[in-house]
């Protein structure tokens, strides 16, 4: 077994063309501005590939060019190439070679190519266009009317499509499915297939009928069509659903974390860089804010409290003491408003979230991250696990200083399970569709947040 693609050769040529565009857009400039076709200029085409390479494997420009607005694209383009060329000036900086090249044709290239980019992804899309609505697009049936079935006719080529087949007859299948599009019942799949010349068939049944699926397989190895089993995914709550490969074996992730490989090392890494940075801009603010605590009210500066971490583990967070208490027992009262507990400091300090700033030492601890799912104390973890269902998959990454429900007006009290309940909507959601853009986008609408929020008290 082993992971693949089942787009034509030419479609699946075009999603690589990026570094070869890269190249050839330099090379073009070279030879409009005289450059020699030497040593460094092949170094520097080397260099380009292979980081165009690496930057743009992972896009999320597949249907860019189709659907969206060229700014959004070309946009996106921009901060990818822009990443290159931080990289290529690094390396020309540290090897003192970048004086070797014009800086006018080097300008005219950084320029130009993000317009050839956008061009060859426009070429891709309308290439796969052409494909598919061709005579040679693929002539295929698709087992199972139902939801499995319709979400994948909605991502197919509509040209080749001849139909549903299921066991069921037209009354009994699912809303979503137009009657006329049953072509038949899955006992007659084998000699449709043979007389409308069907090259690929999708069987997108639930795993109840496997014992039906074996038969129906059986009965298609006369046949010359190529078959695929598409399972009902949508049977499962997925958290960040993913195929995934476990030494040569295929599985599919129904709840799982985002963070394995070098998304991993990406998300760990900027949490160091950003914990570091801020703590070299805030070292005199914090200090002068420990102060204050320690001189307008008695007890400790810092308030340490037990609550999950990565995986459900205990953790101890840091924070400025905003209260006359300290509570970390079985029972922790939620602060409310007017709530005669918090300090006149501490309610200054609560309102514009600077009482969570010794959590940037957490983040170093490798105990929290700089964005995730804000940790709740372990009493209200033990209370809210009973009463909402997936409330600890939460806890499949680090917790955050900030977090997608705190932006999206869940920062503060939630003094009804509802409120709860929809803080780990959000928090899920996050798991399911964590990027780097997600984090950069939630860090600046926090900064918006604290200065406009007054949920926090």
């Amino acid at each position: 077994m082993r992971f693949g693609s089942v787009e034509p050769a030419v479609v699946a040529a075009l999603k690589h063309i990026d570094p070869v565009v890269a190249v050839l857009m330099l090379l073009l400039c070279g030879a409009l501005w005289g450059a020699r076709l030497d040593t460094a200029l092949g170094a520097v085409a080397v260099v380009t590939f292979i980081t165009v390479s690496r930057v743009f494997a992972h896009s999320e420009r597949q249907n860019d060019a189709s659907g969206q607005p060229l700014t959004t694209t070309f946009s996106r383009i921009i901060i990818q190439w822009t990443g290159v060329v931080a990289v290529l000036l690094f390396i020309g900086f540290a090897f003192k070679v970048s004086g070797q090249f014009s800086r006018a044709m080097m300008l005219t290239w950084v320029v130009a190519t993000p317009v050839a980019l956008y061009g060859a992804h426009v070429m891709r899309e309308r290439t796969r266009r052409l494909i598919s609505d061709s005579v040679y697009a693929p002539r295929y049936i698709i087992v199972g009317a139902n939801n499995a079935g319709f979400e994948l006719f909605k991502r197919m080529p509509k040209s080749g499509f001849l139909g549903f087949f299921d066991f069921r007859s037209s009354d009994r299948l699912s809303t979503l499915i137009d009657p006329s599009q049953l072509a038949g019942h899955c006992k007659d799949i084998a000699e449709f297939a043979r007389t409308h010349g069907v090259t690929s068939i999708y069987i997108a049944l639930p795993l109840s009928n496997v014992p039906r699926i074996g038969e129906m397989i059986q009965e298609l190895r006369d046949t010359t069509a190529s078959i695929y089993f598409v399972p009902d995914v949508f049977a499962f709550d997925l958290v960040h659903g993913r195929l995934v490969e476990i030494n040569g074996m295929p599985a599919l992730a129904v709840c799982d974390t985002p963070f394995y490989g070098m998304d991993a090392v990406r998300k760990r890494a900027t949490d160091l860089v950003l914990a570091c940075a801020a703590l070299l801009v805030l070292a005199v603010p914090m200090l002068l804010i420990a102060v204050a605590v320690k001189l307008t009210s008695k007890g400790p500066v810092l308030f340490r409290q037990r609550r999950y971490g990565l995986n459900g583990e205990e953790i101890l967070v840091y924070k400025y003491r905003s209260m006359t208490v300290c509570e970390d027992g079985s029972e922790v009262t939620q602060a409310t408003k007017g709530d005669r507990r918090i300090t006149r400091l501490g309610r200054f300090l609560r309102s514009t979230s600077l009482d969570e700033l010794p959590q940037l030492f957490n983040v170093l601890e490798g105990k929290m991250s700089v964005v995730g799912p804000r940790p709740h104390a372990v009493a209200h973890n033990e209370l809210y696990r009973k009463l909402i269902s997936g409330y600890m998959i939460r806890h499949k990454v680090r917790p955050g200083i900030t977090g997608l429900a705190q932006v999206n007006g869940l920062r503060g009290e939630t003094e009804t399970i509802e409120k709860m309940r929809e803080r780990v909507r959000f928090d899920l959601e996050y798991l399911s569709h964590w990027s780097p853009w997600l984090d950069l986008k939630i860090i600046c609408q926090t900064i918006v947040v604290i200065t406009r929020d007054k949920n926090a008290y």
